[in-house]
C-alpha cells in the first residue's frame, strides 16, 4: 500500500471517497507502521487496540457512506490520561490504572464522526512535566534523534503523529504540553481556548486550567478535529461554547519579544530562526510590535513556583496519600510541595492571576496576536536526568502563562537550526479566536515551505542572520490563472506587482488541470524523485504589504508555499492540495499552463 508518509486527513478522506482506499487498508498500514517504528522507539504507546478490533471497526465503517462521516476511517491516538472504553487509563502510573466504563466525551464525538482510535500514548506521569521523561513505560524521543526528548507531557501523542503512525492525536495542555512536543517533532499543536473541548473523561492535572489539545500535520487538520470534537458539556465544570472571535488576517499587528527578552539558552541558531519567523510574518501582512514580556513571565511562575501546584494535589489527593511510593520521584516531589501552601496562599495566587489577566487584556490593544518561540531550545535526555526541574522550567519559558491568562495558542514548525534539530513558534491570541488563529498560523506554516514531522525538508538554516531573506520585497511565482493575459492577473496588477522573470520550476514538479475550476486553473505539486522539464512560471516582485493582501485572497485548495526554480533559487509560489490536484488531468508534458490553454 502506498500511503503518504504523513497521514493528512484530507488526503485519506479523498482517497476513501474515491474508493481507491478503504478503512481496512488504512488500519493494516497503520498497524504495520507502528510495529516497524517500535524497533526505533518502543516507548510511544502504553496500550493499543487489538488489531482484530481495529479491523472490525474498519469493516463497520465500510458499511456506511464515506461522504456522511467527516473523519471516515481516520486513525488517531489518545494520550493515556483521557478515557477510551476498552483500554485502561493509567496516566503513566500503573498503580493508578483503572478501566473506564465509557470513553471521554471528545473521543466519543470523534468516533461518531468516523475516526478510529488506534491506542493510548505515553506521557509524563499525571501530565506533570514538559520533558516526556517521567514515565515508567519508557521515554519517547524526538523523531530526529534518540538523544533528545520528545517533549512532554504529551510525549507519545506528538511522536505518533510526527512518525506518520496516525493522522492526529489528542494531548492535553496545562502548561504547554500540547505545544512543546509539537515543536520538538516538527508538527502542529493546537491548544484550544479553555473549555471548548470537554474535559469529561480526563484525569485532571489542574482542572481549572486543563485543555485537551490536538496534534496534527497541518493547522487545517487540527482545526477540523477541534471543530468536530468541541461542544458544551454540562458534565465538565469548565466547559464553554466556542463563541468565535475574529482576528484580522490580511493586515494585522503581532507582538514579538524585545531583543533583551529573547532567551534561547545559548542556541544562536534558534535566535536566527525566530528572527526569520518575524520577517516571514511581515511578508504575510503583519506589522511587528514589541511586547513587554515581564507580566507574562511573572504569570508563568504561578504555575509551578506558586500555589497553583495545590490543584495538582487536589486532582489525586487520595492516591497521593496512599500510593506516594508508587509515583515517579520527580512528579511526587513537585506535588509534595503543594502541602506547604495554605488556603490563604491559594487565594492570594488567584488574586495575582486575575491582576495579570487585566494587564494581559490591555496588551491586546497594542497587537492582535503574539508570535513567540515555543521553547528556547530542545534538550537532551541526559540533561533532564542531570537537572530534571531546571530542564523542565527551561522548556516552559514561553508556554506556562497561556492558560492562566485564558488565551488560545497554535504551535507550528519554524525550521531547523544548523545542528539539524527543529525549532517552533507559537501564535497566541485571546480566547475564542481558535479558528482564525489556526488559519493565520497555517498561512505561516505553508509559506515556510518545510515538510512536517519526520518527513522534513532537509535544508537547515544557516547560522548567520544575513541568510534570512529581506522582508522589504517578496518574489512570487505564478503558474496558472494569474499569468499575464489570464483572468486573475488583475489581482497582481492591483498590488503593483512587477514582472522580474519568466523561468521554469525545478524538474520535480507536476501540473494538473483542476476539474470544475472557475476560472480554469491548474494545480502545481512537487513529486520527489520525478524528473521532468520543469513548468513555466512568471516571477513577480511585490512589497510586503501587497503580498500579504494577495495571500489573504488565495482560496483552498491553493496555498502559498516555497517553490524551487530551475536555477535552485527558492521563491514564494502557488501550490495545490495534492489530493485535489491529482483528481484532475496531468498536463505536465505541455510544459506549462499557457501552452496547455493554447493547445485546447
Amino acid at each position: 500500500m502506498n500511503l503518504p508518509n504523513m497521514l493528512q486527513i484530507e488526503s485519506l478522506l479523498s482517497a476513501c471517497r474515491a474508493e481507491t482506499l478503504t478503512p481496512t487498508d488504512i488500519v493494516r498500514e497503520v498497524v504495520a507502521r507502528i510495529n516497524a517504528y517500535a524497533v526505533k522507539d518502543p516507548a510511544v504507546w502504553i496500550s493499543r487496540v487489538p488489531t482484530e478490533r481495529l479491523l472490525a471497526r474498519a469493516v463497520e465503517l465500510e458499511g456506511q457512506p464515506a461522504a456522511d462521516l467527516p473523519l471516515y476511517g481516520i486513525p488517531f491516538a489518545v494520550k493515556d490520561n483521557i478515557d477510551v472504553a476498552g483500554l485502561p487509563t493509567t496516566a503513566a502510573c500503573p498503580a493508578f490504572a483503572y478501566e473506564p466504563s465509557e470513553s471521554a466525551e471528545v473521543v466519543q464525538r470523534l468516533e461518531a464522526a468516523g475516526a478510529i482510535v488506534i491506542g493510548k500514548t505515553n506521557l509524563d506521569q499525571f501530565a506533570t512535566g514538559l520533558v516526556g521523561m517521567r514515565s515508567p513505560y519508557g521515554q519517547p524521543h524526538s523523531v530526529f534523534s534518540p538523544e533528545y526528548v520528545s517533549g512532554g507531557s504529551s510525549s507519545g501523542s506528538a511522536v505518533a503523529v510526527a512518525a506518520g503512525l496516525v493522522s492526529f492525536a489528542l494531548g492535553t495542555d496545562t502548561a504547554g504540553s500540547g505545544r512543546v512536543p509539537a515543536a520538538f517533532n516538527n508538527i502542529v499543536g493546537l491548544k484550544p481556548s479553555r473549555g471548548i473541548l470537554s474535559t469529561y473523561g480526563l484525569v485532571p492535572a489542574c482542572e481549572s486550567l486543563d485543555c485537551i489539545s490536538v496534534f496534527a500535520g497541518s493547522t487545517s487538520d487540527a482545526w477540523k478535529v477541534e471543530r468536530i470534537a468541541g461542544a458544551p458539556d454540562e458534565r465538565a465544570p469548565y466547559s464553554r461554547a466556542l463563541c468565535s472571535r475574529p482576528l484580522p488576517l490580511t493586515t494585522f499587528r503581532f507582538g514579538i519579544l524585545r531583543k533583551e527578552d529573547r532567551f534561547f539558552d545559548g542556541n544562536e541558531g534558534n535566535a536566527v530562526l525566530y528572527a526569520r519567523a518575524i520577517r516571514l510574518l511581515e511578508q504575510l501582512g503583519g506589522t511587528p510590535v514589541e511586547l513587554d514580556f515581564a507580566p507574562l513571565k511573572n504569570t508563568a511562575a504561578l504555575l509551578y513556583s506558586g500555589p497553583f501546584v495545590v490543584e495538582r494535589l487536589a486532582a489525586i489527593k487520595e492516591f497521593h496519600r496512599t500510593h506516594r511510593k508508587d509515583m515517579d520521584p520527580t512528579v511526587g516531589t513537585i506535588i509534595d510541595d503543594a502541602e506547604k501552601y495554605t488556603a490563604t496562599d491559594v487565594f492570594e495566587g488567584i488574586y495575582r492571576q486575575h491582576g495579570f489577566q487585566q494587564v494581559a487584556q490591555r496588551m491586546w490593544a497594542d497587537f492582535d496576536v503574539m508570535l513567540l518561540p515555543t521553547a528556547p531550545r530542545i534538550v537532551t535526555k541526559q540533561e533532564v536526568i542531570d537537572r530534571p526541574i531546571a530542564a523542565n522550567s527551561l522548556l516552559g519559558a514561553y508556554t506556562n502563562f497561556v492558560n492562566l491568562l485564558d488565551m488560545a495558542a497554535c504551535a507550528v514548525p519554524a525550521g531547523f537550526a544548523p545542528d539539524g534539530l527543529p525549532f517552533g513558534v507559537t501564535f497566541v491570541a485571546p480566547a475564542f479566536t481558535d479558528e482564525d488563529l489556526a488559519a493565520l498560523a497555517g498561512r505561516f506554516h505553508e509559506a515556510l515551505g518545510e515538510a512536517v514531522g519526520a518527513a522534513r525538508t532537509d535544508r537547515p538554516m544557516g547560522e548567520k542572520a544575513e541568510e534570512i531573506p529581506s522582508s522589504e520585497r517578496v518574489l512570487l511565482a505564478v503558474v496558472g490563472a494569474h499569468l499575464k493575459g489570464f483572468p486573475l492577473h488583475w489581482q497582481l496588477e492591483q498590488e503593483h506587482a512587477v514582472l522580474r522573470a519568466t523561468t521554469r520550476t525545478a524538474p520535480d514538479y507536476r501540473l494538473f488541470a483542476l476539474p470544475n475550476a472557475t476560472p480554469p486553473k491548474p494545480g502545481l505539486v512537487r513529486e520527489r524523485g520525478f524528473v521532468g522539464e520543469g513548468l513555466e512560471v512568471e516571477v513577480y516582485e511585490l512589497d510586503a504589504a501587497g503580498f500579504g493582501r494577495f495571500v489573504a485572497s488565495v482560496l483552498q485548495p491553493m496555498s502559498i508555499g516555497r517553490i524551487t526554480l530551475a536555477d535552485g533559487k527558492e521563491v514564494c509560489g502557488f501550490l495545490c492540495s495534492e489530493a485535489v490536484a491529482r483528481s484532475g488531468t496531468d498536463i505536465t508534458e505541455t510544459g506549462g499552463w499557457r501552452y496547455y490553454m493554447t493547445e485546447r
